[in-house]
């Protein structure tokens, strides 16, 4: 196998944008092979710069994630790429594998499952809540948010919600209990690069177990298996 090299960099070309709170230019990746390079954009950069990683707590001040976390991820999925691509390396080989193991499940998820959260407001009675989830509540994780309809909610409602998510929404809601349940701030992710890891899969299976015992643990495996970047697979 030839040698394959690749670093991050601040891309110095584009006018620095914001990261929670801090100028900065943004982060690329280079990556070259048999004298062909190319440039993109880190996903991770994009990924962390959402405002569900910033902490603002009264009283407590305010923080987002330091930019070395994007920098680290992305070296953790080029290495793994390349160890996994060895015997059959080329550079579509590795912009397919990128954008299919690089993905952060639980981001992948939170969109459906908003959508979700705004028809199930409208269709029970509550269509302004529904407004305020949709377009209102960006900067708030899904998942928080649902944690306080726990808790204000009657229990009828709250568990109506949860059992029609189910069936009607991403399986954002154990992909994200799940991934918490392992990570601390600010890596709040899932990628697809750890679920593809056999001990995280079975992990996922027995958190269902006790979490959500009704559900089809390996319906819903399959179910994250099919999301729709399965055509990088």
């Amino acid at each position: 196998m030839n040698k394959i090299s690749y670093k991050t960099y601040f891309n110095d070309r584009l006018k620095q944008v914001d990261f929670h709170g801090v100028a900065t230019h943004p982060l690329y990746v280079m990556v070259t092979y048999e004298r062909q390079t190319i440039y993109f954009k880190s996903y991770y950069f994009g990924l962390f710069s959402k405002p569900r990683f910033f902490l603002d707590v009264p009283g407590a001040g305010s923080k987002g994630p330091d930019i070395e976390l994007a920098i680290k991820k992305e070296k953790e999925v080029i290495s793994f790429i390349i160890e996994k691509h060895r015997d059959d390396f080329s550079m579509e080989t590795f912009k397919a594998a990128y954008a299919y193991y690089s993905v952060d499940l639980c981001d992948l998820s939170e969109k459906g499952f908003r959508d979700y959260l705004f028809n199930f407001f409208w269709d029970d009675g509550s269509p302004f809540l529904g407004d305020l989830v949709r377009h209102g509540g960006k900067h708030v994780v899904a998942y928080d948010l649902v944690r306080d309809f726990k808790r204000n909610f009657e229990k009828t409602r709250y568990d109506k919600l949860v059992r029609n998510a189910f069936d009607s929404a991403p399986p954002y809601l154990p992909l994200y209990g799940f991934m918490s349940e392992r990570k601390r701030w600010p890596e709040l992710c899932l990628t697809m690069m750890e679920w593809q890891s056999t001990e995280v899969t079975l992990a996922f299976k027995t958190y269902l177990e006790r979490i959500y015992p009704k559900a089809d643990g390996l319906a819903l495996v399959k179910e994250v298996n099919a999301l729709p970047y399965s055509k990088w697979a």
